[in-house]
């Protein structure tokens, strides 16, 4: 049910396609996101996003460039989300992930909130890799 509403609220903004399992994808300024649902007891629904802010940015030593210490500086700081840089392969993965109860969340307000965390993905990008 949370699921159907967080569609029909971002189909508002976005193409949103329905993976097998039922989970949530699509991209809003180079940001790949995905809302997936659970239910942590019976009448407690939890929506989790997860945007995937950038990928294989490059390693530096110097703190003015270094990714971890920018995010953890607060770039692209917003209201909503929780970052993560992770080392891969090629360089720093950066991630916001942002899980809210969904009960009782019609569809206006649940896409406003879902929209205020992609925004703030967003703006992270975009001070990471630019425009």
């Amino acid at each position: 049910m949370s699921l159907e509403v967080a569609r029909k609220a971002l189909e508002r903004y976005h193409d949103v396609e329905v993976d097998a399992d039922g989970a949530l994808t699509f991209a809003h300024g180079g940001v790949l996101c995905v809302v997936q649902g659970t239910e942590l007891e019976e009448g407690l629904p939890v929506l989790n996003l997860t945007c995937v802010v950038a990928w294989d940015l490059p390693v530096s030593a110097d703190p003015a460039t270094d990714v971890p210490t920018r995010v953890a500086l607060g770039v692209g700081e917003g209201l909503f989300g929780t970052p993560r840089v992770v080392r891969g392969e090629k360089g720093w993965d950066v991630t916001l992930r942002y899980a809210f109860p969904a009960a009782g969340l019609a569809e206006g307000p649940m896409g406003t909130l879902l929209m205020l965390v992609v925004s703030s993905a967003s703006s992270m990008r975009t001070e990471l890799v630019g425009g």
